[in-house]
């Protein structure tokens, strides 16, 4: 199970990026300050960092399943969405080579943003830290 959350005080703004990966015992809490980024560029941001915390699981998963709460960037993912922005167009081909690069399946899901609450908080919680 993995869980990012991005996101951007007055988009764009101070932006951070939070994810939450686990499988088993195994557990990693992620969450940084990215800049000034909009909403979207710190979901995929967070996406792509979630990717890379993965290569650290002690074993490979069967699958992994990626809960977002950003909708248009779940459709840009799997497809379903073109992705317009250039800066998007970047982030979104190096998600897609990430994946691809996977030697398991996966999925990438949206999700509400209450069941995405422990990823909200720790960028949250990035940010409010750097505000100090």
């Amino acid at each position: 199970m993995v869980h990012t959350d991005g996101g951007a005080r007055s988009n764009p703004g101070p932006a951070g990026v939070g994810a939450v990966l686990q499988m088993g015992e195994w557990l990693r809490e992620h969450a940084r300050t990215i800049g000034t980024a909009t909403n979207n560029i710190a979901e995929y941001t967070a996406l792509l960092d979630a990717l890379d915390i993965l290569s650290e699981a002690p074993e490979m998963p069967e699958e992994v399943v990626f809960h977002l709460d950003s909708e248009l960037v779940v459709k840009q993912v799997r497809g379903e969405y073109r992705v317009k922005d250039a800066t998007l167009q970047d982030l979104h081909a190096k998600v897609q080579a990430k994946l691809k690069a996977l030697q398991y399946p996966y999925k990438v899901v949206h999700v509400r943003r209450e069941f995405n609450k422990h990823a909200d908080a720790l960028y949250n919680a990035a940010l409010d830290a750097e505000s100090r």
